[in-house]
């Protein structure tokens, strides 16, 4: 520090941030947060200059005027500014438009940039040692993403607002995910399940009690359609002798995961925890940027934000010292390395703790509940990513009788390897324990156990599935995976139901509209190729204007011709009923409202009433009254399904009624689902055990 008391003022994004590095950095160390960005598009128009290379305007955001000002009193107080933003296109942005306001303020500030991975005393230090400029290629990527989801929402959204709904908005990541949400639901409601059986034979030797499934009669693998199979299988096989027909030993190998990526983070957090992705993120950054430990801050993961499993130098020497101390026989002789994908950018290391030392348990007092789940997985992923692998012995045992085959195994651990380090993420199934068993051995057959199973169609995408599914197809990045699934809930174009993505009828609309009339924007591979254009611009092999330039053309004369020749859909939304308002008399219409359609009275403004559309007809024989969803507890209660003619009639159920009428006893079939049957449709009526069948899919055609 000078003698004059200046200091270098170091600029982040967070404060929490800031006040981990504060206690590193000490008195010759000012530092500040931007909290995000500072500069922006402004909402209430395009600010594209189309005619002039698609050049954006920024404005100072909302809000943000203080925190701008607050920044630059203090940047007038210092020697040097440090920006200290994310190292991604975003973090890039927000330290490209900090500085050019300092500049234009203070034209002389020597301004650098700094870039870390994580938040530690020693990797702090060393990065203000070693500071550069802005990297332009990652801002003008952040530019071009920018520019392009700004022309694709305010091109697109009016021609939802004059079609459709007013109020109605467009992305151009987001259509891609609603559409495989929508596929996927039209999946999920023409999925026929089909009925089929399987058998088990309950066997004995000695005080041993296990069970084998049939896998072959009458020398060919078999599909049990129905329980007339099933006695005519188990009638024949009831007296046979059971003998031992053949034993297999195999040894198997399970190596090690490399540690997380934000994608597999997100997936594994809602698969174990039921997190959100945005939960996930939320708790991560927390993470991050830094947690008293008691002997002071400290960010206790890497950057939350990446596509890469590769693993410093440094951090490779750590954790295989910790390895060869706790877990010696699981240390491998060379550290193991992972394969990188094909669109990995590797701008970062994988997520792993910053000091191995730091276990979970030993820090379980002061993180949350949340906190310590989602650290102890990222803890033991990287941890056992460089542990020896597990290896297993699997015994196979077929057993003849008569015409069947049947066959059992067991598998048992032989070396434990990388799942010593294993809690969490160990795997939570117990070993089937077989007695010996040699070829030509007979075993008594106590009984036969069949069971009723049902196909599974396709599941409804989770938070885990569909990130999963982007991934795959190259949709989206580290940082977007998040954002896409919250904005399609915030639009309500999509509800999260048992922690299932259902789309709801608008949404469908949406859909339907954006697929028939633009199918190029919402194809999956066309967004792959564009995300790859963006990558191009921040590796510096693509320039930012002709990759506008070139979506832009074909584009816009698709919008121009929609716009032109596409019917409005306004008219259909609000469809005429038969029934009249109770208020004022008039006829109620069917309308389309962010939460779905509703009936409204025609005569609105001056009637206001309103009441929910009816699902089915009450299935008392005794009422004329219509089945509705309501809530309970003010509207924030569990959904459920009831009579308008309450409390003369109280007929409910907990499960959404379908347009389709039982065959059998004219009740109306529901949604429901379960583990073995995943989701299927079946009659509400207690007395009748009907299931969705084809017969009921030709009765609808």
């Amino acid at each position: 520090m000078k003698d004059n008391g200046k200091k270098i003022l170091l600029i982040v994004e967070s404060p929490a941030k800031a006040k981990t590095i504060q206690k590193y950095l000490g008195n010759g160390y000012a530092v500040s947060a931007s909290i995000g960005h500072l500069f922006d598009l402004p909402k209430s128009r395009l600010a594209i200059d189309i005619e002039h290379d698609f050049e954006p305007e920024y404005i100072t955001i909302r809000g943000k005027a203080k925190i701008l000002k607050s920044l630059q009193q203090e940047a007038g107080k210092a020697d040097q500014i440090l920006l200290a933003s994310d190292n991604d296109r975003e973090g890039e942005a927000i330290s490209f438009h900090i500085k050019n306001a300092l500049k234009c303020k203070y034209p002389d500030l020597n301004i650098r940039r700094i870039v870390f991975n994580e938040i530690t005393p020693n990797v702090i230090r060393e990065s203000i040692k070693h500071p550069g400029d802005i990297d332009q290629a990652k801002v003008n990527a952040q530019k071009a993403r920018r520019v392009l989801d700004r022309l694709v929402g305010y091109k697109l959204s009016p021609i939802l607002w004059k079609k459709v709904k007013n109020g109605l908005s467009a992305g151009r990541v987001q259509s891609v995910a609603l559409k495989l949400i929508c596929e996927r639901e039209k999946e999920v409601e023409n999925f026929v399940p089909e009925e089929y059986w399987s058998i088990e034979a309950e066997l004995k030797k000695g005080k041993s009690i296990f069970r084998a499934s049939l896998v072959k009669y009458m020398g060919e693998k078999l599909r049990i359609k129905n329980s007339n199979e099933v006695l005519k299988i188990t009638d024949a096989l009831k007296h046979a002798e059971f003998r031992v027909k053949d034993v297999k030993v195999s040894e198997n190998t399970l190596k090690p995961k490399p540690p997380y990526t934000t994608s597999k983070l997100q997936q594994e957090a809602a698969i174990r925890f039921g997190f959100t992705s945005l939960k996930t993120m939320q708790i991560a950054q927390a993470l991050y940027e830094g947690v008293n430990i008691g002997s002071g801050r400290v960010g206790l993961i890497t950057y939350m934000r990446t596509d890469s499993i590769r693993v410093s130098g440094i951090a490779l020497h750590e954790v295989r010292s910790f390895i060869s101390k706790y877990y010696a026989q699981e240390l491998p002789y060379k550290p193991n390395v992972y394969s990188v994908g094909r669109r990995t950018q590797d701008a970062h290391e994988a997520i792993r703790p910053t000091y191995v030392q730091n276990t979970p348990e030993s820090i379980k007092g002061v993180l949350s509940k949340d906190q310590f789940k989602l650290y102890s997985i990222i803890w033991e992923r990287f941890v056992s990513s460089q542990m020896i692998p597990a290896k297993s012995s699997t015994v196979t045992v077929d057993f003849q009788a008569k015409e069947g085959l049947f066959r059992t195994g067991s598998t048992k651990m032989v070396v434990k390897g990388f799942q010593k380090a294993l809690k969490i993420l160990a795997s939570k199934e117990r070993p089937k324990v077989l007695p010996h068993l040699s070829v030509g051995e007979k075993v008594e057959c106590l009984g036969f156990h069949p069971e009723q199973h049902f196909t599974l169609g396709s599941p409804r995408y989770t938070d885990a599935s569909i990130i999963k599914t982007l991934e795959e197809k190259g949709i989206g990045r580290p940082s977007t995976y998040a954002p896409i699934v919250s904005v399609l809930l915030s639009r309500y174009y999509v509800v999260r139901k048992k922690r299932q993505l259902v789309p709801t009828q608008l949404g469908r609309i949406i859909n339907d509209l954006l697929t028939s009339q633009f199918p190029d924007l919402v194809n999956e591979n066309f967004t792959a190729v564009m995300e790859k254009e963006l990558d191009g611009v921040e590796e510096n092999k693509k320039e930012w204007v002709s990759v506008i330039r070139d979506f832009y053309g074909d584009f816009i004369r698709q919008v121009e011709h929609v716009m032109e020749t596409l019917e409005s859909i306004k008219g259909v939304m609000d469809e005429e009923t038969d029934y009249t308002c109770e208020k004022c008399g008039r006829p109620m219409v069917k309308k389309l409202g962010r939460y779905g359609f509703f009936l409204a009275c025609s005569g609105f403004p001056e009637c206001r009433n309103t009441k929910a559309v009816s699902l089915a007809d009450c299935p008392r024989p005794d009422c004329s009254g219509k089945i509705v969803a309501r809530r309970k507890q003010g509207g924030r209660g569990k959904e459920f399904y009831g009579c308008t003619n309450y409390p003369e009639c109280d007929f409910v159920s907990h499960f959404r009624p379908t347009n389709l009428k039982c065959p059998k006893c004219g009740y109306f079939l529901v949604e429901k689902e379960d583990k073995q049957r995943g989701m299927y449709k079946s009659c509400i009526n207690p007395d009748c055990a009907y299931l969705h069948t084809q017969e009921v899919m030709d009765q609808s055609a």
